[in-house]
């Protein structure tokens, strides 16, 4: 086994076992040992990427910022819509770094430290060792503006933001003193997030995440496709114009047009069970596919989610 290895079980052993005692941050984390996203699976976000990608160089390069009088920021923030590809970024930053990646639920972590009774004391002595005795590690907070996310229902007035806003804080800032730590968070709510967060120390760098309409969706349409092909061993795709599909609608994210494009390859699925003659994807389908997802989202009640249509 070589180091890398090595390393990488011994992340996933650490992990496992600080998780193992702590429920509320088991059920609000996922370890990735060995992340691999790279920069070639991300649809355009050219300028994004640049600057997340670069900042692998804190881990693989510290010396850099030394040559040049200065010292790499403490934490990046990158904002933009939900689906718009923070996450994928925070992990292909990652894997250029050669670290593990941890990725950290916000609204669902104060929902299990509620649920738990509030024991935060030990869950931050268990989070400090741990994060201590990781190998290097890419710590992602994801939704710093846990109040206001829809994967708890949307605005809760009925948490104590206070007590938890000092909880977050510390766990960001343990993660930041770290030399062998990448810090990132995210919010899909900047214009409300809580200006503790990006003080000094924390996410000193802010990077907006926002897909170019509507070639960089058509981009990541492309790499999901070829996804898509090398699973099914064949070609599924036909003569399709995915400029003229996305460019009929601007609403949805650059993960919502992924589900729909799922959604087109799901319904041929579907006919080729009932023994139907079933041919390729080709334009109409996906255009057939954007209207009942326009329907959908005319019928739903909107939420921050992405992917949900008929």
């Amino acid at each position: 086994m070589n180091e890398a290895a090595i390393e990488q079980e011994r992340a996933q052993n650490l992990w496992t076992s600080a998780t193992r005692k702590l429920p509320p941050l088991a059920k609000a984390s996922r370890l990735t040992a060995a992340p691999q996203v790279g920069s070639e699976q991300i649809g355009g976000l050219e300028v994004a990427q640049d600057e997340v990608l670069t900042y692998a160089c804190a881990m693989t390069n510290p010396e850099v910022y030394d040559q040049w009088g200065t010292f790499p920021p403490s934490g990046l923030l990158l904002i933009g819509e939900t689906g718009g590809g923070k996450t994928l970024l925070a992990e292909a930053l990652a894997t250029r770094a050669g670290t593990a990646f941890l990725e950290v639920e916000m609204p669902r972590l104060a929902l299990e430290v509620m649920h738990s009774g509030g024991k935060v004391g030990e869950l931050l002595q268990a989070w400090s060792q741990t994060l201590e005795d990781m190998p290097k590690t890419t710590v992602f907070f994801h939704e710093l503006e846990f109040f206001q996310a829809e994967e708890i229902g949307g605005r809760r007035t009925d948490l104590p933001v206070g007590p938890i806003m000092d909880f977050f804080v510390e766990l960001i800032d343990r993660a930041t003193a770290l030399d062998h730590t990448l810090t990132l968070g995210s919010t899909s709510h900047p214009d409300i997030l809580r200006p503790a967060f990006v003080a000094p120390g924390r996410f000193e760098r802010v990077v907006e995440v926002t897909p170019a309409f509507p070639d960089d969706i058509v981009a990541a349409l492309g790499i999901h496709a070829r996804a898509a092909e090398k699973r099914a061993g064949r070609t599924l795709f036909g003569e399709v114009d995915w400029r003229d599909v996305v460019s009929r609608y601007r609403e949805p994210s650059t993960a919502d047009w992924i589900h729909l494009m799922h959604g087109a390859l799901r319904r041929k699925a579907r006919h080729d069970c009932a023994g139907e003659e079933v041919g390729v994807i080709e334009t109409d389908d996906l255009v057939e596919e954007l209207d009942r997802f326009r329907l959908t989202r005319k019928r739903m009640p909107r939420t921050g989610t992405t992917g949900t249509y008929l």
